[in-house]
């Protein structure tokens, strides 16, 4: 990797807003964890934030960096990084997150951030910036991540309604509210393990780029502990706006819907960070939540609010790019 010239103050200024984006992504992501267990009313809001955070850090002892790696070494070529990228990569990522949230619409925060990245690279160094391989697997898992999750929802919702045939509905729903605070914690530990490493994979690519480490080292363990650190502090503000679409107007959910959306939905994120894909658990929930929907009925399900969140994905990685190219061009002159 061929280094660049970056002095103290703009190297802070850099992780500064990785690390802002790492808040906002918990902040933004934080219903994906929780909507459906607040929903249900298993737990009050500020309970479910306080446990989603804890397990957002937490899962900092569980998983790998395998996705840092993928994020930080095979989405562009390493030659094509500088600082400038990552601004606007930073800032297309950072704003797209924004406008979202103001609208209340559950988008992605990891396929913005791979928007930015694509944006910001392609205005530097053109196509051959792009690494296709790692591209290619990011944008299949925006279908296979939700698909994925809707079929185990389903199957989970499926298989508990067989185990429980004979029971009476309080003891499934007795059963279903203990069963939701561990699929809810797990979903929650899957949301920190994936998510935190993408922002991990852009401050490895920024130290890379700076000559500060070379591609063999080891992440700084302070880049690790910062980075799962943020995510748990923007959960623990939570994002409110989101809640009530993820948690209740996609479809109505008891206890034991959302335990199987949950339980479908963090075996997804296991599966994915398991390999090094960075997925999206906004992608994945929602999913999850369609599954478990549609075994009552397909009319359970409102396909027209699914399909707006549809369109926010479909526009997420295009707008973020652009975004990010377009700050590329003022990074140039101002940083």
């Amino acid at each position: 990797m061929d280094t660049v010239n970056i002095s103290t103050g703009v190297l802070v200024l850099l992780v500064g807003m990785a690390l802002a984006f790492d808040f906002m992504n918990g902040f933004h992501d934080a219903a994906n964890a929780i909507a459906t267990v607040v929903s249900t009313r298993v737990m009050k809001p500020h309970t479910a934030v306080a446990m989603a955070a804890i397990c957002n850090v937490a899962a900092i002892f569980v998983f790998e960096l395998k996705v840092a790696a993928t994020v930080g070494k095979g989405t562009i070529e390493p030659s094509a990084i500088d600082y400038y990228v990552v601004f606007g990569a930073l800032v297309g990522a950072i704003a797209w997150n924004v406008i979202t949230w103001y609208y209340g619409i559950p988008s992605s925060s990891s396929h913005a951030l791979i928007g930015g990245l694509i944006g910001a690279a392609l205005v530097h160094a053109g196509p051959s910036a792009l690494i296709a391989s790692g591209i290619i697997k990011v944008v299949a898992f925006i279908v296979i991540s939700p698909l994925l999750g809707m079929v185990l929802g389903s199957l989970m919702m499926i298989l508990v309604s067989w185990l429980f045939r004979g029971s009476t509905p309080r003891r499934v729903d007795s059963w279903s509210r203990r069963l939701q605070l561990l699929s809810a914690s797990a979903y929650a530990l899957g949301h920190g393990g994936n998510d935190a490493q993408k922002t991990i994979g852009i401050i490895w690519m920024l130290l890379l780029s700076g000559g500060m480490m070379q591609s063999g080292d080891h992440v700084p363990y302070w880049v690790v502990v910062s980075c799962y650190t943020a995510i748990g502090l923007g959960t623990i503000f939570g994002g409110w706006r989101i809640i009530k679409l993820m948690g209740q107007k996609i479809t109505k959910l008891k206890p034991v819907g959302g335990f199987c959306a949950q339980t479908g939905g963090a075996a997804t994120l296991f599966f994915a960070t398991a390999l090094g894909i960075p997925v999206s658990t906004t992608h994945t929930i929602t999913g999850a939540i369609v599954g478990v929907g549609a075994t009552k009925r397909l009319s359970a399900v409102r396909w027209g609010i699914a399909g707006t969140i549809v369109w926010a994905w479909v526009l997420t990685i295009p707008c973020s790019a652009l975004i990010a190219a377009l700050f590329w061009y003022i990074g140039k002159f101002f940083l």
